[in-house]
């Protein structure tokens, strides 16, 4: 019989790991890949798996998915974050797709997200697919440092599940600004590495065309209040990026010797 392995990535992710893993008892096996948590992830991890690794050399997103995913040993690989919930509906049909095989295909499951008081269904964040169940042999994550993707021969067949993986993106505000400014951060590094230059014209730009994207053209606005604050703050969250990526080549700081 064919065999699944759930593969996480983790930093800090305690709580989390409490809900999440139990969802998963009816995998093959579980492998939780941690990259230096100051918390009790990892202890709760071994609580449901003693596959569990510690890796603090930090390489990006991609990479620690790879090295993740090398650790698996089952057929297929399910790769979920501590954040997303594994629904009966949705672990049903990951086991059917198991059991029937078939190496020429990947999957790509609906992603239904809860953040700050209700599920978004418009907005551009559903059905937010994402490809995240495949065959070990056949795929894996690239190296991007951030908004990593599966990668797969071209011959081989995307298909969509139906059944929604649930997704609790953000604890609170708090939680929000700190991750979207990781994230920016870590985009501006990759364009300055590669010579891309921006203006603070061009953030202005790309964060109105964002909100207007998202509240208007995506329909956030019937996502209700929390629409409204979502293409807001990612509207803030785009021009800091590219913010960021100007600053970057703006003159460094001069010497107290300069400035007298």
């Amino acid at each position: 019989m064919t065999s699944l392995s759930v593969v996480m990535i983790v930093k800090n992710e305690a709580d989390n790991l409490k809900e999440c893993l139990p969802l998963l008892a009816w995998a093959d096996e579980i492998v939780i890949y941690d990259s230096g948590s100051g918390d009790e992830t990892a202890t709760i991890a071994r609580q449901f798996t003693d596959r569990v690794f510690v890796d603090e050399d930090w390489q990006g997103f991609g990479e620690h998915r790879r090295r993740a995913q090398a650790k698996a040993s089952s057929d297929w690989i399910l790769m979920i974050d501590a954040d997303e919930r594994v629904t009966p509906e949705l672990s049903d049909q990951i086991r059917n797709i198991v059991k029937q095989n078939q190496q020429h295909c990947v999957y790509a499951l609906p992603r239904l997200s809860w953040c700050f008081g209700r599920f978004i269904r418009h907005s551009g964040w559903y059905p937010d697919y994402v490809v995240r169940l495949y065959p070990r042999l056949k795929a894996e994550y690239g190296h991007e440092k951030v908004h990593e993707r599966v990668h797969y021969p071209a011959d081989m067949q995307l298909q969509k599940l139906s059944a929604d993986l649930i997704h609790f993106t953000y604890n609170d505000l708090e939680h929000y600004l700190v991750k979207s400014a990781r994230y920016a951060a870590i985009w501006a590094d990759v364009r300055a590495e590669r010579g891309t230059r921006s203006s603070l014209s061009r953030a202005v730009l790309h964060g109105m065309a964002c909100f207007i994207k998202m509240y208007i053209l995506r329909l956030g606005m019937l996502d209700g209040r929390q629409g409204l604050l979502l293409a807001l703050l990612s509207a803030h969250s785009t021009f800091a990026k590219y913010a960021d990526l100007w600053i970057r080549y703006q003159p460094q700081r001069a010497s107290s010797s300069e400035s007298s």
